[in-house]
């Protein structure tokens, strides 16, 4: 009976660890991310290419989405990566802001992104 209570109590505290082993580290989003065109779900539907490309650079358009209305609907900047976290910068959108993300394993082909400032999302990982 206590061999069941502490296995089961063993479980639990056992549970959260391993939903964090789900975090990407620096390796995976090398792997994962970079080379990539990454697809942010939209809040009015629809996806939001970002493309990750090997030299540093990101670049992002908006255009089949209609948000040329609301802000310049392509822009481009720089990422990078710093303590396991994708950060990136762009020419103006965020006014220019850096901003980083932890990412986890949502599934195939899927990520799950916290930014720094609490904000979440999921995206396609595509080609």
């Amino acid at each position: 009976m206590h061999r069941s209570i502490l296995f089961a109590l063993s479980l639990s505290f056992a549970l959260p660890a391993a939903a964090e082993d789900g975090r990407l580290k620096a390796a995976d989003i090398k792997e994962k991310i970079v080379g990539r065109t990454i697809y942010l779900a939209a809040p009015m539907g629809g996806e939001f290419p970002l493309n990750y490309r090997t030299n540093g650079e990101v670049d992002g358009d908006g255009q089949a989405l209609g948000i040329g209305k609301l802000v310049k609907p392509s822009d481009s900047g720089k990422w990078w990566i710093a303590d396991d976290r994708l950060c990136q910068q762009f020419k103006t959108w965020y006014d220019g802001n850096s901003m980083c993300f932890v990412l986890s394993d949502a599934g195939p082909n899927k990520v799950k992104w916290v930014r720094n400032n609490g904000e979440t999302g999921i995206a396609r990982i595509g080609n």
